[in-house]
């Protein structure tokens, strides 16, 4: 375990976009306001390089190894416990979606995948889409260089982005209603239905957003719950006040009409949900994820690299997938 002062140097280089020296890292330690003599910062550098945490570049100063960014990243796992709640919670007060207008941002997942891949992996995600596991149908493509909102499409590949269910967050926040995000999960799918919650990971007390571990960790069966009728999708379990049930059923109708209502379930007050209990006073809401299309097409053996809550991007820039998908060769 690393001292609060070492981790704190080690923050300091990472940081920095050249080498340091130790007075250099003693000055920025100050502005951060820990006090370590110039003295005192080299004799921890010395061991540090000893650990091959650090290495010497000269006259430059020093810089950090991938062995010490790993050593911080593994030291700053408690204090990113909670992220994913209050990334959803940034991003559901920064989208400015206005339902009855349609218009302004709302959020997106981003999957980027090789382009000579984009038509097995379209054939994959159809059947997701048409059966309603996800929020929305509205989808965005961005080719190699272009941008999905602030994140760029790496060279030979391709970005697909998905209406993330943040944005139910963000619409109901509008309307007055607050929502509480309390975990992802696997939801079985029986016979065409959702039965139930296989698995769930809390947002509160996670430090990576649980559908991209389900995705990797190889555990979804969308493709087959999509053409079969029975397997497991990805689902986020929410709460809302009882007294905004009305208000929430209105709202979601207005999201149908707007392509935002993809597979979304409200229990009833008090009342579990997919066996989920929703506690007193409050109401269970079931959404499907919007990376369960590019799920299926991980499922099918195509390389994905999926991003959810990536960004915000404006509701003109999307398309409903089965036009896009024709467009494309």
């Amino acid at each position: 375990m690393l001292e609060r002062k070492t981790l704190a140097i080690l923050e300091t280089l990472r940081d920095s976009r050249e080498p340091l020296g130790a007075r250099a890292v003693s000055q920025e330690l100050a502005r951060r306001g820990i006090e370590l003599n110039e003295r005192t910062v080299r004799y921890h550098l010395l061991h540090l390089d000893q650990r091959g945490l650090t290495r010497l570049e000269g006259r430059r100063g020093r810089s950090l190894t991938e062995r010490g960014l790993r050593e911080i990243e593994g030291a700053m796992a408690m204090d990113r416990v909670g992220f994913v709640n209050s990334r959803i919670d940034d991003l559901a007060c920064r989208s400015d979606f206005d339902l009855a207008g349609r218009k302004g941002h709302l959020v997106i997942n981003v999957t980027f995948l090789p382009l000579e891949q984009e038509r097995r992996a379209i054939d994959a995600m159809r059947p997701a889409f048409d059966a309603g596991f996800c929020l929305s149908d509205l989808v965005l493509r961005a080719g190699p260089g272009e941008r999905a909102g602030d994140m760029e499409v790496p060279a030979g590949m391709v970005g697909w982005g998905t209406v993330c269910s943040v944005t139910l967050n963000a619409v109901f926040l509008r309307h007055g209603i607050p929502v509480e995000s309390s975990f992802g999960g696997l939801l079985e799918i029986r016979e065409g239905k959702p039965v139930r919650f296989t698995e769930i990971i809390s947002y509160a007390g996670s430090s990576l957003d649980p559908i991209e571990i389900f995705i990797k960790g190889k555990m979804t069966s969308v493709h087959a719950a999509a053409t079969e009728g029975d397997g497991r999708i990805c689902a986020s379990f929410r709460l809302i006040p009882a007294s905004a049930l009305e208000n929430a059923t209105q709202v979601r109708e207005g999201m149908v009409e707007a392509r935002l209502g993809g597979m979304v379930m409200l229990g009833r007050p008090a009342h579990p949900l997919m066996e989920i209990p929703a506690g007193r006073d409050r109401v269970g809401l079931v959404v499907a994820g919007g990376l369960n299309p590019p799920a299926a097409a991980e499922e099918m053996g195509i390389d994905t690299f999926s991003r959810a809550m990536a960004t915000l991007v404006d509701y003109s820039s999307l398309t409903p997938f089965s036009s896009l998908a024709k467009r494309i060769p």
